[in-house]
């Protein structure tokens, strides 16, 4: 299987999200490309805050998602902070450009799981991880979630939902996610790639 696995982050949380999403592909034996969103911001205005600044130079190392990546993959975990209910406007761009693979239906058949992370208790994770999902049915993916089977949506006291993995980083965005939301973000990344193996075979 190959999974892909492209996200936006801003202060590292959701980063976080998506290095736990990618362990959780890789122990199903999947491989595994983690690429990033085109930084939309300026330089400048990164550097005045010392969080963004410090997650941005981490950010900045990961390869922008091109065409081809979507062709590759067998599988997709996509994942945003949220901007008012909905994924970031960078995040969005991509989505927007992906007309010609729309009419190849390249995405057709292949699992697609989503994480997402905000600075309080309900500030917009399910409408973000709804808004997320979308596009990819439009696309013809399989949208998959995180089942209660996963004992850890039931005992979360932050973040953590079926419809995703996500993460609560507080009004400062200096927590990070917890035990329980990178074990649930590792367990969609492990269901993504089970699902995108048993597609093909």
């Amino acid at each position: 299987m190959k999974i892909l696995v492209v996200f936006d982050t801003r202060y590292g949380n959701t980063m976080k999200l998506a290095k736990a999403a990618a362990d959780g592909a890789r122990s199903a034996g999947a491989e595994v490309k983690i690429m990033r969103c085109k930084i939309a911001e300026p330089e400048a205005v990164i550097k005045r805050n010392e969080y963004w600044a410090a997650a941005s130079l981490e950010f900045q190392k990961f390869p922008e998602v091109a065409f081809g990546d979507f062709e590759w993959a067998d599988g997709y975990l996509w994942g945003s902070p949220t901007r008012f209910g909905n994924m970031t406007a960078p995040m969005k761009a991509i989505i927007d450009g992906l007309s010609p693979l729309w009419l190849k239906g390249t995405l057709i058949g292949k699992p697609a799981g989503f994480f997402t992370s905000t600075s309080s208790m309900h500030g917009g994770q399910e409408t973000t991880l709804l808004s997320m999902m979308f596009p990819f049915l439009h696309h013809g993916a399989i949208v998959v979630g995180i089942p209660y089977s996963e004992e850890g949506l039931v005992k979360t006291t932050r973040g953590g939902t079926p419809y995703g993995a996500s993460s609560v980083s507080g009004p400062l965005a200096n927590q990070g996610p917890d035990e329980i939301e990178l074990n649930l973000a590792k367990s969609l990344g492990k269901r993504v790639a089970e699902i995108a193996g048993k597609l093909r075979g």
